[in-house]
């Protein structure tokens, strides 16, 4: 019973969505698509720390008005957090973000990669 009154009072006001991400990867760098149509970019937070890139924002419904009845709402409202820990050849100073199309598409840069040659001699 305690449970149950826990898990029913968490989140009661805090709705939350799981947005989808694509991440895709080519020669140069890694990206990362995030599908919140109807946001502003102001409403993303990006951060890094230690190796891991958590995405998070809030979707907000548009204020009710006068005379608007809805019939169907299927669209997901909320806040989000999704994060990432990144492979090791990210180059973790060069991480780009844009918003557009209603997509948060994150280019995660890959730093060179130093190869290292040698010629070992047998004795």
């Amino acid at each position: 019973m305690l449970d149950k009154f826990f898990n029913d009072s968490i989140g009661q006001n805090v709705r939350q969505f799981t947005p989808a991400v694509d991440i895709s990867e080519d020669q140069d760098k890694y990206d990362i698509q995030v599908s919140v149509p109807g946001m502003k970019k102001e409403d993303f937070k990006l951060e890094l720390l230690d190796g891991k890139l958590t995405i998070s924002g809030e979707r907000k419904m548009e204020e009710k008005k006068e005379g608007k009845n809805f019939h169907s709402v299927e669209t997901h409202y909320g806040s989000f957090s999704r994060s990432f820990y990144l492979p090791e050849d990210v180059d973790q100073q060069n991480i780009s973000a844009k918003y557009e199309d209603g997509l948060l598409k994150v280019a995660l840069q890959k730093s060179e990669k130093n190869i290292s040659k040698a010629t070992i001699e047998v004795k």
